[in-house]
């Protein structure tokens, strides 16, 4: 492979930046743009592993920037490969300065997430692990840090390493059964196959049980604010989101198309959306927002349903209710410094979870998102089993567990064992897909197509 070369700091002005080199002439790349100082100075290529330098990095001998150098020697780094990296001054100007005289020297461009690749190539790390650090990189609370941590750690990994090596097991049986079959091998009995397949399919149902929370803690839950208008939605979305995002009038129909913002609630992260007010209306516009409302309601994981608690319930607030009967939702029964009309109990006795509040004076928001956090409770304890990071690998399970499956009611049919076979045999390949031990390179490509250049 080529010796390739990024700069790994993000691309703003800091402290320092990091000039990446990595590959078989990564230390001779380095060595023509770098220069140690000392009186008993090594050249780049003598210097031991994980020991640094400083001195001046240059470019056909004009001095760039006084910098640090650190060399890693394969196979003991990151990538698996030789490896330099140059910590400068963190200027935009100096640090694409001296990338652009690596690339002169014989390096070329790092492909987004390329140095993770080759880590993942050389076998450095599984698939799900180089896909956990992405996660890493992008986490923003404590439980994602925690549980991106642990699949780095090869949790993943490790649970299905087990369970292949058990269909493995299964499947040299009944190669030796196909090559000896009138030998007795206790391996093929039919409820010694039933029996591991039924705890190969618990492990693995096991490790994408907790999934969904996993995917709460890292892409945040998809939320709508609706109610009829002027009952106060966009007063509380900007509560939650702390700016100014929605305008706020007392103007009935002020928001007519949906307004975004990720908000952060101690460790849950809601992907809020403020909907225009949900009612029966002949003007065209208020109309299409209306319709974009009850979409938005469809696909959202969390409703924040917003009455007026100072008036009467009306046609419009029950005809909600009745949209959102069937979604997890709490009810927010606002301006409540107005005092709540007796009337209202016919709306409070409709629901579990609500809340009081005025978001006009913004107080009782802290109820809300107590109560927010209640709704979608998640500890570190609910996904310490292990949790599945993306889509692609829980298809791989999930295409897995159809395998055993399939492979279970062949057995409970009698079909013969070289059918069975076949479908174990699908199901080790699909957990190999998994960890990356057997993958096609568009896979591979598509994986760290999502980091981010200089990782």
């Amino acid at each position: 492979m080529s010796t390739v070369a990024a700069i790994s700091t993000p691309n703003a002005v800091g402290g320092i930046a990091v000039i990446r080199i990595s590959g078989e002439k990564a230390l001779d790349v380095a060595e023509r743009i770098f220069s140690p100082f000392g009186k008993f100075k090594k050249k780049v290529s003598e210097m031991d592993g994980y020991t640094c330098a400083y001195g001046i990095a240059h470019d056909s001998g004009e001095r760039i920037d006084d910098c640090i150098l650190t060399v890693f020697k394969s196979p003991h780094s990151y990538t698996g490969e030789d490896t330099a990296e140059i910590s400068c001054h963190g200027g935009l100007f100096v640090s694409r300065k001296i990338l652009r005289a690596a690339l002169k020297s014989g390096a070329v461009t790092a492909e987004p997430g390329e140095f993770t690749k080759r880590a993942f190539l050389n076998g450095k790390l599984d698939l799900t692990q180089a896909e956990a650090v992405m996660d890493i990189i992008s986490a923003k609370g404590e439980l994602e840090l925690q549980m991106a941590e642990t699949l780095r750690e090869g949790a993943v990994f490790k649970k299905a390493r087990k369970c292949s090596e058990r269909l493995l097991r299964l499947l040299s049986g009944l190669a030796a059964w196909a090559d000896y079959p009138d030998d007795d091998i206790p391996e093929v009995e039919p409820k010694h196959i039933c029996s591991e397949l039924e705890s190969v399919s618990g492990e693995l149902f096991s490790l994408i049980s907790s999934y969904d929370d996993g995917r709460i803690i890292r892409e945040g839950i998809p939320s709508a604010i609706v109610g009829r208008p002027n009952v106060g939605k966009s007063t509380l979305f900007n509560c939650l989101s702390g700016c100014e995002r929605s305008i706020v009038t007392d103007i009935a129909g002020t928001t007519r198309d949906i307004v975004e913002e990720t908000v952060k609630l101690g460790d849950i992260v809601l992907r809020l959306s403020d909907t225009a007010g949900i009612h029966d209306t002949s003007d065209v516009i208020e109309g299409i927002g209306v319709e974009i409302a009850e979409k938005t309601i469809e696909t959202a994981e969390l409703v924040i349903a917003v009455f007026d608690g100072s008036c009467s319930p009306t046609t419009d607030d029950f005809d909600l209710i009745n949209k959102i009967k069937n979604k997890k939702c709490i009810a927010v029964i606002n301006k409540s410094d107005a005092g709540i009309v007796p009337e209202f109990s016919e709306i409070e006795n409709q629901f579990i979870h609500k809340v009081y509040i005025s978001a006009k004076e913004n107080t009782g928001i802290s109820r809300l998102e107590t109560a927010i956090e209640k709704l979608f409770e998640i500890s570190p304890d609910s996904f310490s089993a292990v949790s599945v990071a993306n889509e692609r690998q829980k298809q791989c399970i999930e295409s897995a567990l159809e395998s055993i499956n399939n492979a279970l009611y062949a057995i409970k049919s009698g079909e013969m064992l070289d059918a069975i076979n076949v479908l174990i045999d699908e199901a080790e390949q699909h957990i190999l897909e998994l960890t990356g031990e057997k993958i096609t390179e568009a896979v591979v490509n598509e994986v760290f197509s999502r980091f981010c250049v200089g990782k």
